[in-house]
């Protein structure tokens, strides 16, 4: 069936049109069949369109060949089964997922930069913003280093950090962030069944 939704009772319908030589008559058949649809369908009738649209559906489902006085131009084979252009599928290739591809612009941006203290900035907010971003995948917990060598790692060895180059705590991303209350509710939730008659305590002891 070219519109299952309708089902068979319809099709059937619509195939009995073709039987009815008389034009009028055949007519108020395809007007009739309309409106068993929309009562099939009630939640068509909330587009300001759903006429034209049922009626579309009466010509597809009769593959195109229905000869009928219908209120609207009948629609088009060709326009009906064309198929959707191919998106494509994205060719970006991050080394590391989490950081996304905002960063890796923003990596090669800098990498432009000459010498300086405006580059040195520029670096040091990168840092961060990859820190916060590892957080945001990873609530535990990430060393500075970690950041540095991913940094080096993702710009070639263009980009470093500098032993002066302090980034912003754990702690302060988190809070920011509004996550250190979930991870301490965690913890706490954690402490409380390791806890002797707990109940995460006693299927603990029973394993």
């Amino acid at each position: 069936m070219a519109i299952p939704e309708y089902g068979r009772n319809i099709q059937s319908m619509i195939e009995h049109l073709f039987t009815i030589e008389d034009r009028i008559k055949r007519t108020q058949a395809a007007y009739y069949i309309v409106s068993i649809m929309a009562q099939m369908n009630p939640q068509v009738r909330e587009s300001s369109d759903y006429l034209h649209k049922l009626w579309d559906h009466l010509h597809i489902i009769s593959d195109f060949k229905l000869d009928v006085d219908s209120p609207y131009d009948p629609p088009k084979r060709e326009n009906v089964q064309r198929k959707p252009r191919h998106v494509g599928y994205n060719s970006n290739e991050i080394r590391y997922g989490h950081y996304g591809l905002y960063t890796a612009n923003l990596i090669n941006k800098a990498i432009l930069y000459d010498e300086g203290n405006e580059k040195t900035a520029l670096v040091q907010a990168i840092a961060n913003y990859m820190k916060k971003q590892y957080l945001s995948w990873n609530r535990d917990s990430v060393t500075d280093e970690t950041i540095s060598l991913n940094l080096n790692e993702l710009s070639g060895g263009r980009l470093t950090l500098t032993e002066d180059m302090k980034l912003v705590s754990t702690n302060e991303i988190l809070s920011k962030a509004g996550l250190n209350q979930n991870l301490a509710m965690q913890k706490q939730k954690k402490k409380f069944n390791q806890k002797p008659g707990s109940q995460g305590f006693q299927k603990k002891k029973q394993r």
